[in-house]
């Protein structure tokens, strides 16, 4: 909350002295549930010290940590509880409020991280709970397991308590104020964080310890994982949104000491114990996390340029200005798109023998994708043009999405059944391994996997960027929306996207193709992520102004004609192919979305 959202008289109470960074962090906030907010806070705190004592026992029966990493594990516990505390007895409830729905969004998939030890410990890959010196089948889950498991419930039911002041304290700020400048800061690290978490922990040489990323390691990890990378940015962009200042902070800082946990220890094994080395993903994690909790002590809302701010040097920080986020949003993408075309054109696939490796048609597809949002990209730095563009980009990511899926989902079918070598390991063998055989990843994984890392990036710069684009209007605000008559079309596209993404494009003798129904697999992903954009786009029109929200159909229409150009692009490769149903749905979708942005554009002259 700001102090224009403040009603009279509530401005000095219980402020710390400001222009100081504690000040900004502790800054009073008006309304709360006393009771409700003291027993979530007393609930975090059971947790941390369950989570504690967890780290003080052994999880595996017989087993035991790869180092003594029990001072580390309580101190990341009790840390977040602290936080807590001290924001409670300080007055602040929207900041305890913050701190507590922070930790709770990441409990789950902490939760899920831990009972990986329960469902077979041996292929959980926790240095710092557990490290394996001999084979080991389906090892029973030791005493220390409990707490950490009773630890994550805890915080969870502490969440539950912790919601109604925080919509308490929404409610009373108002509407969001202010130029949230440093805000927009924290969903570029929550992706960022989200992106280092679907990476390996770490490096490894140890035969009892692979390294993995999110999708090569065992089920119950791997949906842990996608958990915390899903809700880690999705939490950071609920408290970007909160009116009040103190339960935005709050979110910062608690996902971001969430955050900490799971990536400082991966780092730290990675340091310490042998033929384990630090690799970028739990470094991306913990930086995240580091300065997810630094925007806490920022101001949220910088003043506008004629008023005056004295005594408070964050109150005086800028971040870059407008034309900057759209050179960084169309630069993202340009990188984006020549990543993704990089994967198309380099080998997705390597053999480790004498057979010659597969190409999978899919790589066209990604090749056509980065087409799709290269162009657009380009007209970003055009002035005139940059504010349709953008908005045109903010779809057409999306399209990378699709195809990359498609070309990962092939990369992995082939490969997840590789040989591994065990001398790689240091394992010494009585009679030499005969030559290895199968495929292993080719460097088209490798750049897939860059541009999808890019075009999200690149989305989520272009929604701040539009963002900036209204802060920075010298005009007065146009709250102007799209006529009423673009609903019909918008509906209707939506029902054709639905039907167009779930079912298959193309059909051939031999071939099942992914869907949302049925044959869900790795690709189907790639259909999921890019429905959810365009009915998300869909959604977004009748709040919109008519440019922007022809901007988005035009992006939206890119999508589905990329999803119908799976016929020419990716069917041609199979013999015997032929347009299915979901060809002429995507194609009427698009077709349909073109009108709609018409429409709008159409009204927006009638308006002028």
């Amino acid at each position: 909350m700001t102090s224009r959202s403040r009603h009279p008289g509530d401005e000095t109470t219980g402020q710390a002295v400001p222009g100081t960074a504690s000040a900004e962090f502790l800054r009073s906030e008006p309304g709360a549930r006393p009771r409700a907010l003291l027993l979530s806070a007393g609930l975090v705190s059971a947790g941390a010290v369950a989570l504690a004592a967890g780290a003080l026992m052994p999880v595996v029966r017989g087993g035991s940590p790869g180092f003594t990493a029990a001072p580390l594990l309580v101190v990341l516990a009790l840390a977040p509880a602290a936080a807590v505390l001290y924001a409670l007895v300080s007055g602040r409830p929207g900041l305890t409020a913050g701190l507590v729905l922070g930790l709770t969004a990441l409990a789950p998939g902490r939760l899920l991280l831990d009972l990986q030890l329960l469902a077979d410990g041996s292929l959980a890959a926790r240095p710092e709970l557990f490290l394996a010196d001999r084979l080991l089948a389906m090892p029973q889950a030791g005493p220390g397991l409990w707490p950490l498991v009773a630890g994550h419930l805890l915080t969870l039911a502490a969440g539950a308590f912790a919601a109604g002041t925080a919509r308490d304290e929404a409610e009373l700020a108002g509407e969001l104020d202010g130029r949230r400048r440093w805000r927009l800061l924290g969903p570029v690290l929550g992706v960022a964080g989200g992106v280092g978490l679907l990476l390996a922990p770490f490096g490894s040489g140890n035969a009892y310890l692979l390294a993995k990323n999110a999708f090569e390691g065992p089920t119950v990890a791997m949906a842990g994982y996608l958990l915390l990378a899903a809700l880690l940015p999705l939490t950071v962009l609920v408290a970007v949104s909160s009116p009040s200042a103190g339960v935005g902070k709050g979110g910062f800082a608690g996902a971001g000491l969430a955050a900490l946990a799971v990536g400082v220890p991966p780092v730290v094994a990675g340091l310490v114990v042998d033929r384990l080395s630090v690799a970028p993903g739990s470094v991306v994690v913990t930086i995240a996390g580091l300065a997810l909790a630094g925007l806490a002590f920022t101001r949220f809302d910088v003043a506008e340029a004629d008023e005056a701010v004295t005594g408070d040097l964050a109150g005086e920080a800028r971040l870059p200005g407008l034309f900057w986020w759209r050179l960084a949003t169309g630069g993202l993408a340009l990188l984006a798109a020549g990543a993704a075309a990089a994967g198309a054109l380099a080998p997705v696939l390597k053999a480790n023998g004498p057979t010659p490796a597969p190409e999978t048609p899919a790589r066209w597809l990604l090749l056509g994708a980065a087409v799709v949002l290269a162009v657009p990209a380009l007209f970003v730095f055009v002035p005139r043009l940059s504010a349709f563009a953008r908005g045109v980009v903010a779809a057409t990511w999306a399209g990378v999405v699709l195809a990359g899926a498609a070309v990962l989902s092939a990369a992995l079918s082939v490969t997840e059944d590789k040989a591994v070598d065990p001398a790689l390991f240091g394992v010494d063998l009585p009679v030499p391994l005969p030559d290895k055989v199968g495929y292993s990843a080719g460097a088209g994984v490798t750049w897939t996997f860059i541009a999808l890392v890019l075009a999200a990036l690149a989305a989520l710069a272009a929604v701040i960027t539009g963002v900036v684009e209204r802060d920075d209007s010298d005009e007065e605000t146009d709250e102007t929306r799209v006529s009423g008559t673009v609903l019909t079309p918008v509906v209707a596209a939506a029902v054709l996207a639905i039907a167009a993404f779930g079912t298959p494009v193309f059909g051939a003798p031999g071939y099942a193709a992914p869907g949302l129904w049925s044959n869900f697999g790795a690709a189907s992903w790639g259909l999921l992520g890019a429905l959810a954009v365009v009915l998300g786009l869909y959604a977004l029109v009748p709040r919109s102004r008519p440019v922007a929200a022809a901007a988005a159909l035009a992006g939206a229409a890119l999508v589905l004609g990329l999803r119908a150009a799976e016929l020419p692009l990716v069917g041609s490769e199979y013999e015997g192919s032929s347009a299915g149903a979901g060809f002429w749905l995507a194609l009427g979708g698009a077709v349909v979305t073109l009108v709609a942005a018409g429409m709008a554009v159409a009204g927006s002259r009638r308006a002028g």
